[in-house]
């Protein structure tokens, strides 16, 4: 039987929910336009020193900007694009496919009755995340 994106979405928020993994998206480019921004600001207005100081302000802006802010992985799933979940659900399906089920409700039950697999697609997930996303991953808490 096959199994629908929105269920595999579904699995996969339950193993991440099981393993309470949190993920940061990092937007460096948002910091380094705030760099930049400042420093041409200072530079306007200070000159060489103006650039120095807007630099180093804009330096501090943007690392603050930047600092992880961890969202549950399960949020960040179902708010994940559709074309986004259908490239995640091509990778789990690889994991899943061996596996002996009837049904949603039955996959979902060989899953969590298993350590392996709830390590394998939680290694997916934290693989997806961070090659797609370029997020950081923690784990508890």
């Amino acid at each position: 039987m096959p199994i629908r994106v929105d269920q595999m979405m579904q699995l996969l928020c339950l193993v991440s929910r099981e393993k309470r993994m949190k993920a940061a998206v990092k937007s460096s480019f948002r910091g380094g336009i705030v760099v930049i921004t400042t420093a041409f600001a200072g530079g306007l207005v200070g000159g060489p020193l103006g650039i120095a100081l807007g630099g180093a302000l804009g330096g501090l802006l943007g690392t603050w900007m930047n600092s992880a802010k961890f969202k549950p992985v399960p949020q960040i799933l179902m708010e994940l694009p559709p074309a986004e979940q259908q490239k995640l659900y091509i990778e789990a399906i690889a994991v899943i496919k061996s596996l002996d089920w009837s049904d949603f409700a039955r996959l979902s039950a060989v899953v969590m009755n298993s350590h392996l697999l709830q390590l394998e697609l939680a290694k997916l997930l934290e693989n997806y995340f961070i090659r797609e996303l370029s997020a950081v991953i923690k784990y508890g808490e």
